[in-house]
């Protein structure tokens, strides 16, 4: 990997490259998004966004996990790429859904790791199941739709002190995301690929609205793809 910003270039490795987030807050968890997609943002193919991943794309996937005690991603993203339990065995992935049918049986939820993020007045689980029968921990926020600033505050109930939560999308927890203004930082991937076609976008759905980041790294591997990251910036 060859960092080009901020300069001279350097050659240097994904450990060194994301040794850490970009900041931190004294009140709350630091929230980045990470996310891979193609030159025209696109972030799947066939409806998964291993189409567009590569080896490297991957290992920063896992460095920013390993910095993270919480993952956040979407319930249709969980299930659709197929989030097992975490390797590192105090890592704690919480998956997001408004609906609250998340199927309980997965070995996600089984192995402990898993738990739901969903509103105060939603049933998790199916019509003979709740999360609550089967020992699933749900963190719950907001009326009618999911309030995600609230449910980082509520974090620690569930996944003790928390500093930095990494989120995976899909496009419409990436959106809710961003109606919220939760993201302090994203670490975007764009693979050199044009995908076209109707797959969403990185981030759909909320207000549309304007939110100001600031390059904090650039990087290019031998294979084509470009590695940022982005910090928020933010009014004093």
């Amino acid at each position: 990997m060859l960092v080009l910003h901020p300069g001279p270039p350097v050659e240097t490795t994904v450990e060194e490259a994301y040794a850490a987030p970009l900041g931190a807050h004294p009140d709350r968890p630091w929230v980045g998004l990470s996310m891979v997609t193609s030159i025209d943002g696109s972030i799947a193919v066939a409806g998964l966004s291993g189409g567009l991943s590569s080896p490297v794309d991957q290992s920063v996937m896992l460095r920013l996990r390993a910095l993270a005690q919480v993952v956040l991603v979407g319930a249709g993203t969980a299930a659709g790429e197929g989030y097992g339990p975490p390797a590192r065995g105090d890592h704690r992935i919480g998956v997001v859904t408004r609906s609250g049918r998340v199927d309980l049986s997965t070995d996600l939820f089984r192995s402990g790791a898993g738990f739901v993020v969903t509103t105060e007045d939603t049933r998790v689980g199916d019509d003979d199941t709740s999360a609550e029968d089967v020992g699933v921990d749900v963190v719950r926020a907001g009326v009618g739709e999911v309030d995600l600033a609230l449910a980082m505050s509520r974090l620690s109930a569930v996944a003790g002190d928390v500093d930095f939560v990494q989120v995976e999308g899909g496009a419409r927890l990436n959106g809710a995301g961003a109606d919220a203004d939760l993201f302090d930082e994203m670490s975007i991937t764009t693979s050199p690929a044009l995908v076209a076609g109707e797959g969403p976008r990185l981030a759909v759905g909320g207000a549309e609205t304007v939110r100001r980041f600031d390059p904090a790294q650039v990087a290019v591997d031998d294979a084509g793809f470009v590695f940022t990251r982005w910090r928020r910036v933010r009014e004093a």
